[in-house]
């Protein structure tokens, strides 16, 4: 990292003041941190139109020490957190998206992070035996949570035992007492392999929590960023300038240097507590609580009233699904692309699989068998295999975002004995809620490719659909647009 004053610092109060000119946030006032603001964001987030919500005022809590939730639920939000220009719809968003991962990674080496004497974050430092993690508003969200999590909207910092790399990973985080909280890494996960190596030589891990910062921090933190590249360096590609870090205190890790509220310590050798549960992706709870590392927090820093980012795993749609909903669908339309399959329209993967289990592409037929060869593309391409579940395929009518639309051609154009081919033990994942029914010894499950597209060989015959043009459709939405909105 060089030393320098340049840089973007990911200011989250920035952000937070363009979306709210754009009519994207609301403040909540007087909301309690156990359960209510957990219910609240969650009944907001399956709206239509939903906005991002600022909380403060929080019940046992001081004006000012607030948190943010559903930051990256609308097409508003997740475009100007990616800075691609504000996109109003799905599909813009995801064809703004297509090929953009790629470039960015192939640039981020470009972007290596500086380092600033000091920041907003610097504000406000507790240590000496002063800390108090329960001096923010940690959320209880959900009734069969393990705890209060001061971690779902978060970055973790950690630094490889034996060399520079240092990875920023979104891992949740449990509050344990005033000065210990939790740490859930899967294992594999490029901090779980950081953390191993410390442990394996008797060192203690540095750990530094990121609970607040602009969203594409956490966003990015929660990708699949390649082994070895920092995750700065890829956010600092898509910035365009270099992420303004400051170096913590106790562990001398990097964070942004606007931060809102950062936990700091160590996770020592034999230090294991008891952490979760808490709901996966998919929403449910598919482990129980378990033995995970417990970081003793030596420094919390903090902003003048700080605000923290939260992001809690639920049932989908869930504060955090619609982002990967969006880039898994980019990634999946290249997939198709550099697979080989032609006039590929749209593809979404559906929020209510977690942005895996259940994943559409509209196509227009070409020749027999594209949309066979289509749905299982899809299927199985390196970003779509894992737990993925069912994969449809639709005509070019039909938008693969809306699942009434994708229903009713899977209704009506499907035929159940030709037209759904079953993949058996196909890549899945331990963390599927099926698992514990299904009778194989690894993580294995069957899959379905369902083809509701118009049988090829009919295409002439087919009946026409009985609904308005979409041009008509459009003008009568222009004309009456008081009446329809």
């Amino acid at each position: 990292m060089r030393r320098s004053e340049k840089g973007n610092p990911l200011d989250l109060r920035a952000w937070l003041e363009e979306v709210r000119a754009l009519g994207e946030l609301k403040d909540v006032r007087g909301a309690d941190w156990n359960l209510e603001l957990g219910a609240i964001s969650e009944l907001n987030v399956k709206k239509e139109h939903n906005s991002a919500l600022l909380f403060d005022e929080i019940a046992g809590y001081p004006k000012g020490f607030r948190v943010l939730t559903c930051s990256t639920s609308s097409p508003v939000r997740l475009s100007s957190i990616l800075r691609l220009g504000v996109e109003r719809t799905h599909h813009a968003l995801v064809q703004k998206l297509r090929g953009r991962p790629a470039a960015w990674q192939a640039e981020a080496p470009n972007y290596e992070p500086v380092v600033a004497e000091t920041g907003p974050i610097m504000e406000n430092i507790k240590g000496d035996g002063k800390v108090d993690v329960f001096a923010f508003p940690s959320p209880f969200w959900h009734e069969k949570d393990g705890g209060r999590y001061i971690g779902t909207g978060c970055s973790v910092v950690t630094k490889d035992f034996d060399s520079d790399w240092v990875n920023v990973g979104t891992y949740r985080v449990q509050v344990h007492d005033e000065r210990h909280v939790g740490l859930d890494m899967v294992p594999g996960k490029h901090g779980a392999i950081q953390y191993d190596k410390h442990m394996k030589a008797g060192k203690p891990f540095p750990v530094a929590i990121v609970c607040g910062a602009d969203p594409l921090c956490y966003l990015i933190s929660g990708i699949e960023v390649p082994f070895g590249m920092c995750e700065y360096n890829y956010i600092g590609s898509i910035l365009k300038e270099p992420v303004l870090v400051v170096k913590g205190q106790v562990t001398g890790l990097p964070f942004p240097a606007a931060s809102e509220i950062v936990l700091e310590g160590w996770a020592h050798p034999g230090d294991v507590r008891t952490e979760g549960p808490f709901g996966e992706f998919h929403g449910y709870y598919p482990g129980k609580a378990h033995p995970a590392p417990a970081v003793t927090v030596e420094r919390a820093y903090y902003r003048n009233d700080p605000i923290l980012m939260g992001s809690p795993l639920a049932k989908p749609p869930n504060d955090y699904s619609y982002s990967k909903a969006v880039m898994r669908s980019a990634l999946l339309f290249d997939a198709l692309l550099a697979a080989g399959v032609p006039d590929v329209q749209a593809v979404w993967a559906h929020e209510i699989g977690g942005a895996r289990m259940f994943n559409v592409v509209s196509i227009k037929q070409r020749y027999a068998g594209h949309s066979k060869q289509a749905g299982h593309i899809l299927n199985q391409c390196g970003v779509g295999a894992y737990m993925s579940r069912y994969s449809v395929v639709v005509d070019e009518d039909i938008d693969p975002s809306n699942l009434p639309e994708v229903m009713w051609a899977v209704a009506t154009r499907s035929d159940p004995a030709v037209d759904i081919d079953i993949i058996q033990r196909g890549m899945g994942s331990k963390n599927d809620p099926m698992y514990v029914a299904y009778p194989y010894k690894a993580p294995f499950n069957s899959k379905a490719i369902i083809d509701a597209c118009r049988p090829y060989d009919h295409l002439d015959e087919f009946p026409d659909v009985a609904e308005a043009s979409r041009e008509l459709q459009e003008k009568v939405r222009r004309k009456w647009k008081d009446l329809l909105e």
